[in-house]
């Protein structure tokens, strides 16, 4: 396990190329299994999760073919020879459930061991159960072994009992390949939910109302080979801009959709924050004075979360650390998962006014001095907010199991030293 030392009170400032979204990459490389054809990806974030995903494919025969520096993965499933996946790889990664729709969708039958990943709360399975069974896939459990095993594919209406990513993305998987016509009400409708569907279309399948929260599905015999582009990953450049504002540094992210930092800007402008948007860019001004904007009748603000186009819970961590450097008092909301918070105890030991109310809520006061401490990364996103906080502290901190944060960020300290942080990692 290795450690980041990082030096705080050093602004992050400079030009930042936003790499491909990690959460569309996922679900687009499980999708590569619903073709015996060549299928290629562009802009490929190469990190932990994603490279794990792709071992899962090796293990059961695909080919893969990796190149690191153009970020572009070929994969070909024309030799799949298994249909258990590796019980040390699912545990890894949360993803390896995205394999459960395309692989019964295609070869009739999966296992899968529980899939591993971050403990940020209970994350329901019972979505993707009910959604693929409904399409003719049942589901059965030995021991710690699951199976989903496709006893007939035919196209269905189905109302999901939640608006679930991965859900929404492995029904859609399996719907592709089922036998006439499928709806999905209450669909996931996140950026990368829109890259699978966008990459599903080019190999072959039939999927309209993109981008909305009514999926309908006309099922094909067979998908073809396809090239597709991952979009960027706002969240990851959102981890940077806060990173700038709490450090009052000036920073331009390039390669970003204007349209997801429109709908980032609802809540992060009851921070006070600035920036100036472009057609494929964002300016960061340096030296900004931030006060919370208080609700009308100087009421306290709330930042709150949930299903898109709503504040995404995986910015909320960064707010939170944002909002220690901000000038007034503002209520955080978190309602997706019920251990996100938790991470809040280290800030405080660093010196934040935090008070937390439950599980889901908290209150932050601000500004706050922070100061360097010794503390570990509980999961990505928290990961990364403690990075952010340990570069706005005084003195040093240490952040153990920094390989948690290399599950979603590539060279985290290589990107942060380019933009003038004192970061180095300690193995």
């Amino acid at each position: 396990m290795s450690e980041l030392k990082i030096e705080g009170g050093t602004p992050i400032s400079g030009v930042l190329e936003t790499p491909g979204n990690k959460n569309a990459a996922l679900p687009m490389i499980a999708a590569t299994i619903l073709t015996s054809q060549l299928v290629t990806l562009k802009n490929v974030p190469i990190i932990k999760d994603v490279l794990t995903m792709l071992k899962i494919l090796e293990d059961i025969g695909a080919s893969v073919e990796v190149n690191k520096k153009e970020h572009t993965v070929t994969i070909q499933a024309d030799n799949i020879h298994k249909n258990t996946l590796s019980k040390v790889l699912c545990n890894d990664a949360r993803s390896s459930i995205l394999f459960a729709g395309p692989m019964a969708a295609r070869f009739g039958e999966i296992n899968i061991y529980p899939p591993g990943g971050d403990v940020i709360g209970k994350r329901r399975l019972d979505t993707h159960l009910d959604g693929l069974n409904e399409l003719g896939i049942n589901f059965s459990v030995n021991g710690d072994l699951f199976t989903f095993k496709k006893e007939s594919l035919k196209g269905a209406d189905i109302v999901l009992d939640e608006a679930s990513v991965t859900a929404t993305e492995n029904i859609v998987m399996a719907a592709v390949l089922a036998e006439g016509r499928t709806t999905m009400f209450n669909s996931a409708c996140e950026p990368h939910v829109v890259d699978l569907c966008n990459l599903l279309n080019e190999m072959g399948a039939d999927i309209a109302g993109i981008g909305t929260n009514y999926l309908v599905i006309n099922g094909v015999k067979e998908l073809h080979g396809a090239t597709c582009n991952v979009s960027s990953d706002y969240i990851y450049a959102s981890s940077f801009i806060v990173a700038a504002l709490a450090t009052g540094g000036e920073l331009t992210v390039n390669n970003i959709d204007p349209l997801h930092f429109k709908i980032l800007n609802k809540q992060m402008s009851k921070l006070g924050v600035t920036w100036e948007l472009s057609d494929n860019s964002i300016y960061i001004p340096g030296n900004q004075k931030l006060f919370v904007q208080k609700d009308f009748g100087d009421s306290i603000p709330k930042i709150d979360d949930g299903i898109w186009p709503a504040f995404p819970s995986d910015v909320m961590s960064v707010a939170i650390v944002l909002a220690t450097q901000v000038e007034g008092t503002i209520l955080f909301f978190e309602k997706m998962f019920e251990s996100r918070m938790y991470f809040v105890d280290r800030l405080l030991t660093m010196g934040a006014q935090i008070v937390q109310c439950d599980p889901h809520r908290i209150v932050v006061n601000g500004s706050s001095k922070l100061r360097g401490t010794k503390m570990s990364s509980p999961d990505i996103r928290a990961g990364i907010a403690l990075v952010v906080a340990a570069l706005t502290a005084e003195g040093t901190s240490y952040i153990g199991n920094a390989e948690c944060i290399d599950r979603g960020y590539e060279n985290v300290e290589e990107q942060l030293k380019q933009l003038g942080a004192k970061i180095t990692r300690i193995p």
